[in-house]
């Protein structure tokens, strides 16, 4: 498969490389030069055992790839995950100023595909209840076809310190969609 993960902090950086170490032909998407140029180099932006063991092999086999053009990572991709941040409010809930960003990046990209290829657009960032339909209104509202995404949701049970492990033996597994096809 051809993933993009857009987002290389704790969710999206984990899940990359070991989609990656599973032969996914994966590309990590940040907009922060500094963050991909170290991660270009096999160096991790943030400390997680064995992360960078991981990252550098996945750089190496060639399955994995960093980038900061979302366009050319979303056009390239069959699945795109949302990794991005969602810290917390005044109020304590999730500020979802990024995962709108990214929805509305994203539908940019896929209303320039002239083919009109599927993607399956995956929600792993911690959102509250109901942020699949927020991405999949931006998406729609952009123009892009309905027949050309579905907006799934994965939500993430990742510890800081062990979220390698946790990525690669998950307890549990949820994925959520709308449509029962």
């Amino acid at each position: 498969m051809r993933v993009a993960v857009i987002g290389t902090g704790y969710v999206g950086l984990p899940t990359g490389i070991v989609l990656a170490e599973l032969g996914n032909d994966v590309v990590c998407v940040d907009k922060d030069s500094s963050k991909v140029e170290k991660l270009r180099n096999g160096v991790s932006p943030i400390y997680e055992p064995g992360v960078e063991e991981l990252l550098r092999k996945g750089l190496q086999s060639g399955h994995l790839s960093i980038s900061d053009n979302v366009e050319h990572s979303v056009l390239s991709s069959e699945i795109i995950f949302i990794a991005v941040g969602t810290p917390p409010g005044e109020d304590g809930t999730p500020d979802m100023t990024f995962v709108k960003a990214v929805a509305k990046e994203i539908a940019a990209a896929l209303a320039k595909d002239s083919r009109g290829d599927h993607r399956v657009i995956v929600n792993k960032s911690t959102v509250p209840v109901g942020s699949g339909d927020l991405v999949e209104n931006i998406i729609r509202e952009a123009g892009v076809p309905e027949a050309q995404f579905d907006v799934v949701s994965n939500p993430e049970f990742l510890r800081e310190g062990t979220a390698l492990w946790d990525t690669q033996n998950p307890d549990r597994v949820v994925i959520g969609a709308k449509k029962k096809e």
